[in-house]
């Protein structure tokens, strides 16, 4: 792409002006395209099997000693590792079919790092506003709940990522747009995007790239609910909608009318890192990047994903306290 370096360099200045709190996979409840958190039994939908029973058989973990032996002792003391979820988007997290139960990736992988650390995982459902604070003050020793790292973040927690933060633009199923890589490709599209998102700032910023090259102008489109959402792709009134790539997997891969055709990075043109949060200089961020890594090694971790349909937020190898996210 010929003009790449001066779509980072523009995208960087604008989205430096934006807030981090804005990060499209942040709050996994906030302005998720496709958002679909309703509790539903068991299914087989395009060939992806979702389970939302209380009972998930999940995937086996051996201890890890050399990872355990990094745990605080303040933490092992228990044998308990209590964990902060906030289960209202699937298929990150969300209650069960008895509508008490969390379920999901974020907390398949939190019993899987609590095991990995011969401990056994407390989850804990919480909202998104309170997390912050449970874990400063100790209430929680972790938080697994699609936290973006960013450098403000940074500051009053340690974290271990776990998976990469993206973004997906979605078409209808039948739709003949094949793929989206570049700010031309979406050159006068109707493309749905949530108001005052991270998502929407990377958007503005391809679509000035765009008018400065005397290309056709990105059609923005907003809505309040998700149903009117679906409404507008499926009626071809929309082209794209654009969101957290985690939730409108799930969507796509449920109810089969809508298709993945482009990944974007969260902090485009930035990396931008989903990881599990720790109160800061507690040691706990260590281990946790220890389990993690052997997850990775063992397969597990792989199989975790992929059984909530997030192969592609996968990563090779967890990193402690990875660059975040800049401050505004």
């Amino acid at each position: 792409m010929s003009s790449a370096r001066s779509t980072a360099a523009a995208a960087v200045a604008l989205l430096a002006s934006a807030s981090v709190g804005l990060s499209a996979c942040s709050d996994p409840g906030a302005n998720a395209a496709g958002n679909d958190a309703t509790p539903a039994p068991s299914s087989t939908v395009s060939g992806k099997v979702f389970n939302l029973t209380p009972q998930q058989d999940r995937f086996p973990v051996t201890v890890d000693a050399e990872a355990a032996a990094q745990v605080p002792e303040a933490i092992k003391a228990d044998g308990k590792l209590t964990v902060a979820v906030s289960p209202y988007a699937a298929p990150l997290s969300v209650y069960a079919n008895d509508d008490k139960t969390p379920v999901g990736n974020e907390v398949d992988i939190a019993f899987a790092v609590a095991e990995k650390l011969g401990l056994k995982a407390e989850i804990v459902p919480t909202t998104w506003e309170n997390w912050p604070l449970g874990v400063a003050s100790g209430k929680y020793e972790a938080v697994i709940s699609n936290v973006t790292v960013t450098e403000e973040r940074k500051e009053k927690f340690d974290f271990a990522s776990y998976r990469s933060d993206k973004l997906g633009f979605y078409a209808k199923s039948d739709s003949s747009i094949g793929s989206i890589e570049k700010p031309a490709d979406v050159a006068g599209k109707k493309i749905i995007v949530g108001s005052g998102t991270n998502q929407e700032s990377i958007l503005l910023a391809w679509d000035a790239e765009n008018k400065k090259n005397g290309l056709a102008p990105v059609q923005f489109q907003y809505y309040d609910d998700d149903s009117a959402s679906s409404l507008a792709l499926q009626s071809g009134r929309a082209d794209l909608t654009l969101g957290p790539n985690a939730t409108a997997a799930y969507k796509a891969a449920k109810t089969g009318q809508t298709k993945l055709v482009g990944l974007l990075d969260g902090g485009w043109p930035l990396k931008a890192n989903i990881a599990v949060g720790t109160k800061k200089g507690n040691g706990f961020a260590k281990a946790a990047q220890a389990a993690l890594n052997d997850l990775i090694k063992d397969g597990t971790y792989g199989k975790i994903l992929d059984r909530w349909g997030l192969k592609e937020e996968g990563i090779p190898a967890s990193e402690l306290n990875p660059p975040g996210l800049p401050k505004k």
